[in-house]
């Protein structure tokens, strides 16, 4: 090997930007405006009255150092503001919650996503005789869904110092620029992982080369580097040797280690095909304004990015070219500066093209969160009025909308909105099964009752979820149990817009 010699890369902050105007990104960013992620509203009691519902609200989260609590227990949101108990996992086995939190899917509905976020940091104490383990798969299941500063966030908050969950924190310190302080604990306790890359870049960024070279020509031989990690940190120790090197293809599935090496080589990795979690890669300068606009895309679809963010990327500059995702940021342009002229006909006009276009990438419900306030203020008629209060529908302003309805709207889902669907003016067998689940004194579905009776309450609610989340178009059977489980435990918010989601979304297609 080559004499080492120290590199010298600007690893960039990882804190976007969307105009000058903007903050960027603190630490835990996550609370600003343009990152936090939704969350459900409180759950209450079954026998309290029926909550007014409002939409998903974001409260503002104070991050502080739990009182006596255990680590496992650790999340953002107390129980005052989700309105869940401290015992809400205690009844279940860690096994189980594990395996039910692999099977969510990517992409939820922005319902069910507000509800896993919501499931997923709450404060509560693990299930019993667990020893990490769950807190780990939450942390796992945020970053699958992109929400990596969240994540940073509670790791940090319940003490990322032990080997269980040192390389979380390693691979979240890597995803959000911010690995000082985790190469820091490395380069102090060795034993806190067992990768000898980690070790390797760790001593490197400290800028204690010969420590680092002394670890590479010890591991390498050993066999205890990857093939493409050995190939990574030779060109990160020594830079000339990228110049005459082989380049290696890249995997499928890098770690966050191996993604920022090639970044630091110069060869960044596009993120589109990789999990979601890299996609907050591009959220930086660094990265063009399409690549920006795909994650920022990407991102929102899970409620990781906050629908304002997405915006102010769409309308950033003109687009310079057209087809494919120009003509949905000209689309949105186009909109926006209708609505902001207050032309009844330009927004008529514009409207469906925007919604057309917002549907082939599903950011219908962002899209809804965004506008929804301006249309409710614009004197629409026929078909432009009644495609607007369907988007009204899918915001947080659902039942001002039900309280308002055009001329030609659907009685039904007026009905749903304000949490009494008539069975009378269901036309289809889904309207049929969701009129079933809004019951009035409705109890939870059969297959979630042995749950809720043995304490089983986070586990029942994430099962219904999923229920909701996995169901095909026509399994109006897990449809309906979904819907009157949530509203039985008493998440009647999560159950009307899910159900609103489940009808307007389907129809949009």
């Amino acid at each position: 090997m080559k004499a080492i010699k120290p590199l010298c890369f600007a690893l960039a902050a990882f804190a976007g930007q969307v105009s000058a105007q903007e903050q960027p990104l603190s630490a835990i960013g996550w609370l600003n405006e343009t990152s936090r992620v939704p969350v459900a509203r409180p759950v209450v009691p079954p026998q309290a009255e029926t909550p007014v519902a409002q939409g998903v609200t974001v409260p503002d989260v104070t991050v502080m150092p739990l009182e006596g609590a255990r680590r496992d227990a650790v999340g953002l949101l107390p129980p005052d503001v989700t309105g869940l108990p401290v015992t809400l996992w205690l009844a279940s086995r860690e096994g189980d919650l594990e395996t039910l939190w692999n099977r969510t899917t990517a992409e939820p509905l922005p319902a069910v996503q507000a509800l896993y976020y919501t499931l997923l940091l709450a404060e509560a104490e693990p299930p019993s005789g667990d020893d990490g383990a769950f807190l780990a798969t939450r942390l796992r299941t945020l970053m699958r869904f992109g929400a990596i500063e969240p994540a940073h966030a509670m790791l940090e908050r319940a003490g990322p110092e032990t080997s269980r969950l040192f390389p979380l924190w390693f691979d979240l310190a890597l995803l959000t620029g911010d690995e000082d302080r985790p190469c820091e604990a490395l380069n102090k306790t060795p034993a806190l992982s067992r990768s000898y890359a980690a070790k390797i870049f760790c001593q490197a960024r400290v800028g204690d080369w010969a420590t680092a070279a002394l670890l590479y020509d010890s591991a390498a031989p050993l066999g205890l580097l990857s093939k493409i990690e050995a190939h990574l940190l030779a060109q990160y120790l020594d830079p000339e040797m990228a110049d005459d090197s082989v380049s290696l293809a890249p995997p499928s599935t890098p770690s966050p280690l191996v993604f920022r090496l090639y970044e630091a080589a110069g060869a960044p990795l596009p993120t589109r095909s990789l999990p979601r979690a890299f996609a907050t890669a591009d959220l930086r300068n660094t990265a063009g304004w399409k690549a920006e606009i795909e994650a920022a895309e990407r991102l929102t679809r899970t409620g990781a990015l906050t629908e304002n963010r997405l915006l102010g990327l769409y309308t950033d500059r003109r687009p310079a070219a057209s087809g494919g995702i120009w003509d949905r940021v000209s689309a949105v342009q186009s909109f926006d500066t209708a609505l902001t002229s207050g032309s009844a006909d330009q927004i008529a006009t514009s409207l469906p093209r925007v919604w057309s276009h917002m549907a082939r990438v599903g950011l219908q419900v962002p899209f809804a969160q965004i506008y929804a306030q301006s249309l409710a203020r614009r004197d629409l008629t026929g078909a432009a009025a009644e495609l607007a209060w369907r988007v009204r529908l899918l915001s947080t302003e659902y039942e001002s909308a039900a309280k308002s309805p055009p001329e030609n709207a659907d009685p039904f889902l007026a009905a749903l909105a304000l949490g009494a669907p008539d069975p009378d003016t269901a036309r289809t067998q889904l309207e049929r099964s969701i009129a079933t689940a809004f019951a009035p004194a409705g109890s939870a579905a059969t297959r979630h009752e042995a749950l809720l009776r043995d304490g089983k309450l986070g586990e029942a609610i994430l099962r219904a979820a999923i229920l909701l989340d996995r169901a095909g178009p026509e399994d109006y059977d897990e449809i309906g149990d979904a819907l009157m489980t949530l509203r039985a435990v008493g998440l009647e918010d999560t159950a009307r817009r899910a159900a609103l989601q489940r009808l307007i979304l389907g129809q949009s297609q």
